[in-house]
């Protein structure tokens, strides 16, 4: 008997493949039983159904690696509770190395893994082929073993976790198609279909290569972009079975697995094929692109070479199926900052297999609690903007994107296409002075300066890269006379209002209810006293406040705050990052310098720490913000944009002879590792809190009112132990150059991993913060007791733990 096609339902999911179908599993393993899936096609018709099936646990990002390898487990067990089969086999998975640098990658990849509880082993080319026997191994280098990867049949899967989401309660609905949604009061209320309307609490858009374009019927950026992705199917190879190992060469591009005695053998070329510019047919279904051997030549020529035997062998099947690609390669989750509980799970960049349960977990978990239950910012909604949804740029990305899964991942790697996006209005200034360029948010932003005569294109290695002088030369002028950051990327939000001091100060962690003229630095805390962001909070008047945060926030943290302003709170917030330039002017001559163009009294009496002021500068007049980001004296200016060019040209001028340098953000990621500041995204996230990280100082537990977390933090600082806890460390040898990543052992037992590095010039060696954990607990005994090293690239270095700054500017000296 037919469903009768409902009116109304708690949530709505949008979407047949195995990401909608994980959503509406897991929503109904939470107790939501009220749940429709609605599928134009057929269940995996859309993307889904062609997909390769590989399981990878390891990601950069632990928490990414967390959602995979809850996917493995639910993948093992789905059949026993569905009676469907998965088509799962945990086969494991081989990753070759053609060359010294790849197989860097791969033994700070096993590092990596350690600190994450993956299971790796490094091993020779001829353990390899012990494992693949049907490969070459003469040009290889060596190689990686995961035992934990493995496989499943994406169509299976899918049925599979339908079936366990209607043993539950959903109802899933195929041949119908969404062609509205409804919103009323900024607020989602429904879809409209082909069958007529559906009233619902929740919308989620799970309809991948169509994702885009839900969106855009209530308003909501996806960025996403189709591309073609191609393999092949061959008929049997003699050597091959069926408990073959996924098997990758990322120097050629190429994976491979086993099928009915044959391969299944694809890849990522460099430089990928856009598809569907015009939208993509609603009747796209369980449909193929036409074969491409062109475009598929990179990678069939290097099977050649991994593969001998596919010369002679069968071609079955060639598969050229779109999927859709993001800007950055991670996909999207999160609720909409644009519609309230419209939510998205889209964009999983061929991942989709491995990334499904655990991302339809996490989402169905945000979707209950009205909150991300952990740290999700890699894949959060909210780290693009509406301007990233433009089609032209969106088309010329994801050329580069699609390719990134094999390309080589540089420390600071930086992406090359569709730029320069956003300027500030100092770029050609800092262009014609040799700076050369990485992107944040789509900005452009300087990352260090080369010398006269030299070419500012940064070329990229695992030890030290050809910037390493130029940044020395910009650390040192800092230090030692004063350096000119432009900081213009920042983002910043104008919080205005008669209750805006009263709601601010229920967001922020410190007491912002300040005298006029005073600047706070604070955190902004999920219920759980996790880190939703770190900013500047500055008091322009008794009912107006201007935010600046880090450039990539704008979007998260202007949904953060506006979702926790009460709805009869009379407080509006503007983002205002486009109407100022910042230029932080830093060091001890800073002072001297900016004495020179202003009338203002600089002095410590006259303009403490944490001050703002709007003062004169040359014939400009701005904000200064006394606060540093280096350990060194110097203000934050704040400008307006259209006086960004007279003002950085009077500095200039100003502070010719007293030695000011133009500094880039390398640069400044070393002064502030020097200092032991922290940064959110990597030292700071939600799942970190304050006394983990070192700053309960910035927290003002007792203020009247509390803020969000406050009860949260109570109770863990009741506790009195901590289990982890952000750490500062030094390499001893002078030599070695951290990126980030790396594994932290003590003892020689892993625990932890280097959040952020750089090469500390005034300190003569590498900085890093490190997260370290440990079950009995992170305290002074701890640290000072063990013998800590850090693994970088399978090599053991010793470092030493600093419970206070490495670098002490007051005394002007290196502790040792």
């Amino acid at each position: 008997m037919a469903q009768e096609f409902p009116t109304q339902a708690q949530v709505v999911i949008v979407g047949g493949g195995i990401i909608g179908c994980s959503v509406a599993y897991h929503l109904t393993k939470l107790g939501w039983r009220d749940v429709v899936l609605l599928e134009q096609g057929q269940l995996s018709g859309g993307t889904t159904w062609h997909a390769a099936g590989l399981v990878g646990q390891l990601r950069s990002h632990a928490n990414m690696t967390s959602l995979i390898k809850y996917s493995t487990q639910l993948y093992s067990e789905l059949e026993a509770e569905t009676g469907l089969a998965t088509g799962w086999k945990n086969c494991g998975s081989l990753s070759v190395a053609r060359t010294a640098d790849r197989m860097t990658v791969l033994k700070r990849t096993a590092a990596s893994a350690r600190a994450q509880g993956v299971a790796i082993e490094v091993i020779s080319p001829r353990e390899a082929q012990d494992f693949w026997p049907v490969m070459a191994i003469e040009d290889l280098v060596g190689a990686v073993w995961l035992p934990g990867d493995g496989k499943a049949n994406p169509t299976d899967l899918t049925q599979s976790l339908a079936k366990g989401a209607r043993s539950r309660g959903a109802r899933i609905f195929e041949r119908v198609r969404v062609t509205g949604i409804s919103v009323a009061n900024g607020a989602v209320t429904g879809v409209e279909t082909d069958r007529g309307a559906i009233c619902a609490q929740i919308v989620v858009n799970c309809a991948g290569q169509w994702a885009r374009k839900v969106g855009q019927m209530c308003g909501v950026s996806v960025p996403l972009h189709s591309a073609e992705h191609m393999y092949i199917v061959t008929g049997k190879i003699e050597g091959v079975h069926p408990d073959l190992p996924v098997m990758r060469d990322p120097d050629g591009y190429i994976y491979f697995k086993e099928e009915v005695g044959g391969l299944v053998m694809g890849g990522f070329e460099p430089e990928a094929k856009p598809w569907g510019m015009a939208g993509i047919p609603d009747d796209f279904e369980f449909a193929l692109l036409p074969d491409d051997w062109d475009q598929f030549e990179i990678l069939m020529q290097s099977a050649l070479q991994r593969v001998p035997q596919l010369a002679t062998s069968e071609v079955k099947k060639f598969y050229n199926g779109p999927e859709s690609f993001t800007p950055d390669n991670n996909f999207i989750l999160g609720e909409a900052p644009e519609l309230k509980n419209f939510y998205v799970g889209a964009g999983f960049n061929s991942m989709g297999i491995a990334s499904a349960g655990g991302a339809g977990r996490a989402l169905a978990e945000w979707i209950v609690n009205g909150a991300a239950t952990m740290d999700l910012w890699p894949v959060d909604i909210r780290r693009f903007a509406t301007f990233n949804n433009n089609p032209r740029w969106l088309h010329d990305r994801v050329k580069e994107t699609l390719g990134l899964h094999y390309a080589m991942p540089w420390p600071n790697r930086e992406l090359d296409t569709a730029r320069p996006f956003r300027r500030s209005p100092l770029y050609d200034r800092l262009a014609a002075k040799g700076a050369c360029f990485g992107s944040k948010m789509g900005w452009e932003r300087a990352n260090w300066f080369a010398a006269e005569g030299a070419r500012p294109v940064t070329q990229y290695a695992f030890g030290r890269q050809n910037w390493h002088d130029a940044v020395k030369r910009e650390m040192k002028a800092t230090r030692e006379a004063a350096g000119i950051f432009d900081q213009t990327s920042f983002a910043k939000l104008l919080v205005q209002g008669r209750d805006a001091a009263t709601a601010l100060n229920r967001i922020c962690a410190a007491d912002i209810d300040v005298d006029v003229g005073r600047s706070v630095y604070t955190g902004l805390f999920n219920a759980r006293g996790g880190y939703e962001s770190d900013l500047t909070v500055m008091r322009l008047s008794s009912d107006r406040f201007l935010l600046v945060t880090g450039s990539a926030q704008a979007v998260h943290d202007a949904d953060w705050i506006c979702r926790n302003i009460p709805a009869d709170a009379h407080v509006t917030l503007t983002d205002v990052t486009s109407a100022y330039a910042v230029l932080a002017l830093m060091g001890p001559r800073s002072r001297e310098i900016l004495g020179r163009l202003t009338s203002a009294d600089l002095s410590n009496e006259g303009f403490p720490f944490a001050t703002i002021r709007e003062i004169d500068i040359g014939y400009a007049t701005a904000f200064a913000n006394r606060m540093t980001y280096v350990g060194e004296l110097g203000w934050e200016l704040i400008v307006p944009a259209e006086f960004a060019v007279g003002v950085y040209e009077a500095l200039h001028a100003a502070g010719a002879d007293l030695g000011l340098a133009d500094c880039g953000y390398y640069a400044l990621e070393a002064l502030r590792l020097e200092k032991g500041y922290r940064a959110w995204s990597r030292e700071l996230t939600p799942d970190i809190t304050p006394f983990e990280a070192g700053l309960a100082f910035a927290v003002a537990l007792d203020k009247p009112g509390g803020f969000i977390g406050r009860e949260a933090l109570l109770e863990a600082r009741a506790k009195g132990v901590q289990s982890r806890r952000i750490v500062q460390f030094t390499v001893d040898d002078s030599e070695p150059m951290l990126w980030g990543g790396e594994l932290i052992l003590r003892d020689g037992q892993p625990v932890g991993e280097v959040r952020s590095a750089a090469y500390g010039h005034t300190l003569g060696r590498s900085v890093a913060l490190a997260l370290v954990e440990s079950p009995l607990g992170v305290d002074r005994k701890f640290l000072e007791t063990g013998r800590f090293e850090v693994d970088l690239a399978g090599e053991k270095h010793a470092v030493t733990v600093h419970l206070s700054a490495a670098y002490d500017p007051k005394a002007m000296r290196v502790k040792a």
